[in-house]
Parts: structure tokens; sequence; C-alpha cells
């Protein structure tokens, strides 16, 4: 085995936070890990992927100007066997999932999607992955096989930073022209917010009792500097979009502030909080799960502390 690829990605000439995040889960894994970009001008992102923990970019020219999944399959293929890696590692994203598992079968590798932990044994690696709409965790080995492709969940590593003096490598592979091609990007609704990227969340569950309430909650988020997010009750009910949810089903995020009001706790939304960011938790429940995860906590009305923080931060 040879160390780990890394499969970057990347989206209208900017690469995405998963693709760090993938560099910093390899450097746990240990061994020499290379990057591959797959891109039109692949030198375009070389600079940006020269970051610590990284000791190749494998470059590979496609006619594609976004992603195409019959492309990425083909170009990972041929790097396999060019490079055969001990691991190959993909975000658990949309583009990941179209093209890791026919990889994964059609090679006969080891693979687990979902992936948010990694552990190193005597007898190889664990990967820890969620089951059961993340009501069962467990940990998944690869007996017997030279080969694993891991699929990551975007959030659950912090990116890797920091400058690296990576080599550059080109690579030709021959690519068949692809079954599918990208006709436009869709923007995202207007109004919707990138919650991973907030270093400060108001989060807001079920507690809140009625849709009417939650411009309020709005507006204290403002006041706080704060961006809001809810639980899946509120996006099962329509009140709120997918884009503001934490948890399984969700979001993975991993603010320095996580204030949860009215959120009970469920292992689906915990499951989506990660780093060491500080939670505050306010619920009427002492029982509740949130309390278990929370640095602070307070048993109380959620409404008199927002009006309580309103009145603070007027």
């Amino acid at each position: 085995m040879n160390g780990t690829l890394v499969v970057a990605e990347h989206l209208r000439g900017e690469l995405r936070d998963v693709t760090f995040e993938l560099v910093a889960a390899a450097a746990e894994i240990g061994g020499p890990v290379s990057v591959a970009v797959i891109a039109r001008d692949p030198s375009l992102f070389t600079d940006a992927l020269s970051v610590e923990g990284v000791d190749e970019i494998v470059t590979v020219q496609a006619e594609a100007e976004e992603f195409e999944n019959d492309v990425y399959q083909q170009v990972i293929e041929a790097l396999i066997e060019d490079r055969g890696p001990g691991f190959v590692l993909l975000g658990f994203t949309v583009n990941g999932m179209g093209y890791g598992p026919a990889v994964a079968a059609k090679l006969g590798l080891g693979f687990a999607s979902d992936v948010f932990r990694l552990s190193r044994e005597e007898d190889g690696l664990l990967a820890r992955r969620a089951f059961y709409g993340a009501k069962v965790h467990a940990e998944v080995d690869f007996p017997g096989k030279e080969r694993v492709l891991l699929m990551l969940r975007p959030g659950a590593w912090a990116p890797a930073e920091g400058r690296g003096d990576p080599t550059i490598t080109d690579l030709s592979v021959q690519v068949t022209a692809p079954r599918a091609r990208h006709l436009k990007l869709v923007d995202p609704p207007a109004g919707d917010v990138d919650i991973t990227a907030a270093d400060f969340l108001l989060s807001i569950g079920r507690g809140i009792g009625t849709r009417e309430e939650i411009p309020r909650f709005e507006a204290l988020a403002g006041k706080m500097g704060a961006t809001l997010s809810v639980s899946r009750p509120l996006v099962d009910a329509g009140w709120m979009t997918n884009a503001r949810q934490v948890g399984q089903s969700g979001k993975t995020v991993r603010p320095k502030v996580y204030l949860a009001l009215g959120i009970s706790g469920a292992v689906q939304h915990l499951a989506g909080i990660k780093g060491d960011g500080t939670i505050i938790a306010v619920n009427t429940d002492p029982e509740a799960a949130i309390f278990g995860v929370a640095r602070y906590g307070a048993v109380v009305d959620l409404f008199e502390v927002a009006e309580a923080l309103a009145e603070l931060f007027a």
C-alpha cells in the first residue's frame, strides 16, 4: 500500500471546504498524502491546495467545466491503478456519491460512507459511521482488503491549515465521453445561508411552539451577531428550509459558540455538532440530552432567556 489519495472537490472555480477536511483526515491515517485535482485547468487550484500535510498534488486535465460523475470515476480508477494508494478519501457529498460507490464496487475495494471518525488499531484502520438514521454508531474494519475507499462526512474534521510545499505532478488520463453532462448550476433559494461557515449559531427547536415565533429569533440572532439555525422538527413542519437544519439529515457544523434554545438533543441532532466550540443549552426539561454535551446549561423557559438577551443586545 502506498499512502492516501484525497480527491479535491471544487465548484465554480473555488475549492470546497471538505477538500481540506479530507487532508486533515489523511494526516491521521499517516503516510504520504496525494491530492488529485480534476479540472479543465487544474493549475488554478494548486496554490490553494499547497497546505500542510499534502506531499503531492496530482493534476488531471478534463474537458468538463464542472463535475461529471463519469469523468471522475474514470480518472480515479486510473489514479488507483497508477498510484496504488492504500486509502482513497472522498467527501460524503452529492458529488462523491455520484461515483465513489461505483469505483469501490468495480475495483473490489473496502468501502464505508458517512464516516465521521477514524482510528488506528493493530489490525488496521477502523472507520466509525452511523446506521439506522444515526440511532446506532458502529466501527467498520476492512479485513483482507488491500485498498479502502472512504467517504467522509463534511464538517467532521477541522480543515487542514498552514503552508506546505508539495510536489506537483501532471497525469494524463484518456476519458471516454460521459453519459451525462451539466446543463446549468442552480443557486440556492434567496435568503438561505451557509450555517457550516458560521462561528456563532443561535439554534431553535420545537420548544419555540409556533411558526409565528421565528421572526423573533431571527431578529435576536441579528442583534447578537449570530446565524439562525434550527432542529429537524421545524424543517419537517415546513417552517424553515433544510439549509438551516443542524443534524444527521441536515448540516454538520462546528461553530465557536452554539446556543441551543428549546432543543432536546436527539442523537440525530447531536451528530451534526462537531468541534471544540462552546455549547450552551436552554431547556425546561432537566433530562434533555442536549445537557449531556453542553458546557453551560439552564433549566428555564427559553422565552425568558430570549427576552433578557434582546434587552442586553438592544
